[in-house]
C-alpha cells in the first residue's frame, strides 16, 4: 500500500488555471517509490510509450487537447503517442444523439465533439476512449466492436484489447449495475427510458471474454473503479475529499465487481479509471498463491443499503419529476456468499418450508445445494506474470481539477520493445488489433444476442471448455489475418448520422435514426462473422414507426423502471453506481 505521504503528493492542489500534469508527478508515484535508479529511469523515458491520461471527458475536447499540449511542453516532449480518456466521452454527433444520452434535458449540451466528427477540426493526437454512463448511446451502438468516431479518435467498444506499439491495452465500457449484468445487449433505437439507462451497464458476456485472456496486458481501463481498489491507497485522503464514499467503501459496495474480476485476472502494470471525479492512486499487490474457492448459491441478489448522496454534485440520473430513490441491486446474482444451509437441522424452519416437510416432497423441491465455484477469472494463467497494479483515477476537465496525467509506459515483457520499435517517420506507433482478442471474438460470435430484451445470455461454459474453441480460432486468425498483414486498424472512418449544423437548435425531441456503420461491417468481414448490427431500411422504418416498446413489464428501479408506456423516457431512476454525484457530469462547485 502506498504511504500517506506519497498519495498526498499526488492529491496536493496545483496552482494552474487548468490543472494539468506536473512534469514529474506521475514519475514520482509510479517509479521513484519502487527503487528505480537514474539510469533505468532514463532508459524508461527514452523507450516508453508516451501516454496522456484524462478522467471524464464530458465533451470538452478543446480544453483537453490544449492541456495535453501544454503539459507535454512542460515535460520537454513534442507531443504524446496517445491520449486515453476514461469514459463519459460523449461522442454526440447532433442534437438527436443527445436524446439517448443519460442526462436530464436541462443539462443537455453538444460540447466539442461534433466539430471533430464533421471534419471542422481534427484530433492532434491519437485518442482512444472507453464508454462511461453518460454517452451518446446511438453512436456507441454502431461500434460494439470498437471503431473510429472521428478521424484519429478511437472508441474501444463494449470491451476490447488493442496494441499500440509494444504495449497492449484492455478496456471495458460502462459501469456496474448488478440488475443488468447478466442481460444481453437488448437495446435498439428507438430507445425506451430504461434502455437509455441500461445501455451503459457492463455486461457479463463482455467481461467473460476478457476473463479468458491467457497472456499479459500492460494497461487496463474501466470507467468506474474496480471494487475495493481504494483500500490499497490512502483512504483518509480519499474520504477528506469525498466523505460520502466512506460508507460504500466500508461495506464493500464501492466500485465495479466486474472491473475487479478483470483487474485481478489481467493484472496490468497500470489501471486507469474515472467516474468519481477525484484524483486517487493506489498500488494493488498479488502473491503467488492460487485462487480461493468459495461456495456460491444461485440466490436472488441482495439489495444494497441506501447510499447517501453527495450534496455537492448534481445527479444526472434524476428527472425533473423524480422524487423517489429506490435502491439499486449492486451485488451480482452469483456473488460470493457463505453456505446459507450450514447447521440446519431437520424440523427447523429455514425459509418458508420446514426441513422435515421438504424431505417428504419430490426431489424437485429439494433445497438448492451450494456449488463450489472459483471466483470468475481465477486462477490466473501462467502467461500473466505481473504482480503489482498501479491504479490511478482522475477528475473531470474543469478549472482547478486534477484531470490529466502524463506518463511513459513500458511493456511488462521487455522483449516487446524490440519487436515493436518506434517508426522513423509519422506516428511512432500504429494502432493494431490483438490476435488473441480477435480469436476470442470469433469464438464468442455464436453466443452473441442483440436487440431482444426477452432473450437470455448463454450460460458460462467454463474456461476449460472455451479454451479449445479459442485455440482453433487463434489458428484461423494467424492464417487469415496475421500472415496476410491485416493487423493494422484501418483508418476507415465514415460519417453515418448527419453532423450538427451550426446555428440549429441543440435540444430536440426526436430520437436519432439507426445506422449500419461501415467500420463494423468491415470488421465482421475481416473476422468472417455475421454483422448483427445490420438491418434493412424497411426493417428500420417499421421499428421507427412502431416506436419504443412498452415498459409495463419493467420493474421499478430496473434500469429506469416506472416508465411511461409508449414514451421514450421513464421516471424511475434504477440507481446504480453512477448516481448520487459519483458519476454525475456536472457539479455546483
Amino acid at each position: 500500500m502506498l504511504s500517506s505521504k506519497h498519495i498526498r503528493h499526488l492529491l496536493r492542489p496545483v496552482p494552474l488555471a487548468w490543472t494539468r500534469a506536473k512534469p514529474n508527478s506521475f514519475t514520482f508515484l509510479f517509479r521513484q517509490p519502487f527503487g528505480h535508479s537514474t539510469s533505468k529511469m532514463a532508459a524508461f523515458e527514452s523507450q516508453g510509450v508516451r501516454i496522456a491520461v484524462e478522467g471524464c471527458g464530458h465533451a470538452k475536447l478543446n480544453a483537453i487537447y490544449t492541456s495535453v499540449e501544454q503539459s507535454a511542453q512542460e515535460r520537454g516532449w513534442d507531443g504524446v503517442d496517445v491520449l486515453i480518456i476514461g469514459g463519459d466521452f460523449q461522442a454526440v454527433r447532433n442534437a438527436a444523439d443527445l436524446t439517448v444520452m443519460s442526462c436530464p434535458v436541462r443539462y443537455r449540451k453538444l460540447g466539442d465533439f461534433h466539430d471533430y466528427y464533421a471534419g471542422r477540426k481534427k484530433a492532434p493526437y491519437l485518442t482512444i476512449f472507453i464508454g462511461g454512463n453518460h454517452e451518446a448511446a446511438s453512436h456507441a451502438w454502431e461500434l460494439y466492436y470498437g471503431g473510429w468516431v472521428a478521424p484519429n479518435i478511437y472508441y474501444l467498444g463494449a470491451a476490447n484489447v488493442i496494441r499500440l506499439g509494444p504495449i497492449r491495452i484492455a478496456g471495458m465500457s460502462g459501469i456496474w449495475r448488478g440488475m443488468n449484468y447478466r442481460k444481453p445487449h437488448h437495446e435498439r433505437i428507438p430507445f425506451t427510458g430504461s434502455d437509455v439507462k441500461s445501455f451503459y451497464s457492463v455486461r457479463e458476456i463482455d467481461v467473460r471474454k476478457l476473463l479468458l485472456l491467457q497472456t499479459q496486458v500492460d494497461v487496463g481501463l474501466s470507467h468506474d473503479w474496480p471494487r475495493q481498489v481504494e483500500t490499497h491507497g490512502d483512504l483518509n485522503a480519499l474520504f477528506r475529499i469525498k466523505p460520502f464514499l466512506r460508507r460504500e467503501s466500508m461495506d464493500g459496495s464501492l466500485g465495479s465487481v466486474a472491473a475487479e474480476y478483470v483487474m485481478d485476472r489481467l493484472r496490468p502494470q497500470y489501471w486507469f479509471s474515472a467516474h468519481l471525479h477525484v484524483k486517487f492512486a493506489a498500488l494493488k499487490k498479488y502473491d503467488a498463491s492460487g485462487a480461493k474457492e468459495v461456495l456460491q448459491v444461485d440466490n436472488p441478489p441482495e439489495a444494497a443499503p441506501a447510499v447517501q448522496d453527495n450534496p455537492d454534485e448534481i445527479d444526472l440520473d434524476m428527472d425533473d419529476e423524480d422524487v423517489e430513490k429506490p435502491n439499486d441491486t449492486t451485488k451480482e446474482v452469483t456473488a460470493e456468499a457463505p453456505d446459507a444451509g450450514a447447521g440446519a437441522e431437520a424440523g427447523t424452519t429455514t425459509g418458508d418450508v420446514p426441513e422435515d416437510l421438504r424431505a417428504q416432497l419430490p426431489a424437485s423441491f429439494a433445497r438448492p445445494t451450494a456449488k463450489p465455484r472459483r471466483t470468475p477469472g481465477q486462477p490466473v494463467p501462467a502467461g500473466i506474470e505481473n504482480k503489482e497494479v498501479r491504479f490511478l483515477s482522475l477528475d473531470k476537465c474543469l478549472p482547478g481539477r486534477h484531470f490529466l496525467q502524463l506518463c511513459e509506459v513500458q511493456p511488462v515483457k521487455k522483449e516487446q520493445l524490440s519487436l515493436y520499435p518506434p517508426q522513423a517517420s509519422g506516428p511512432r506507433y500504429r494502432l493494431q488489433y490483438d490476435a488473441e482478442w480477435l480469436a476470442i471474438t470469433r469464438a464468442f460470435h455464436k453466443f452473441n444476442i442483440f436487440g431482444d430484451h426477452t432473450a437470455q445470455v448463454p450460460e458460462d461454459l467454463g474456461e476449460e471448455n472455451y479454451l479449445p474453441l479459442i485455440e482453433a480460432e487463434r489458428a484461423w486468425v494467424e492464417e487469415n489475418i496475421v500472415q496476410k498483414g491485416k493487423m493494422d486498424v484501418p483508418e476507415n472512418f465514415e460519417i453515418t448520422a448527419p453532423p450538427y449544423v451550426l446555428g440549429t437548435p441543440e435540444i430536440v425531441n426526436n430520437q436519432p435514426d439507426e445506422y449500419t456503420n461501415p467500420q463494423t461491417t468491415a470488421f465482421c468481414e475481416l473476422l468472417g462473422i455475421d454483422n448483427l448490427w445490420d438491418a434493412s431500411p424497411e426493417e428500420r422504418k417499421q421499428r421507427k414507426a412502431k416506436g419504443p416498446r412498452q415498459e409495463h413489464d419493467v420493474g421499478r428501479g430496473g434500469g429506469g423502471g416506472r416508465g411511461r408506456e409508449g414514451h421514450a423516457f421513464g421516471r424511475g431512476r434504477g440507481r446504480g453506481r453512477g448516481g448520487g454525484g459519483r458519476g454525475g457530469g456536472f457539479s455546483r462547485g
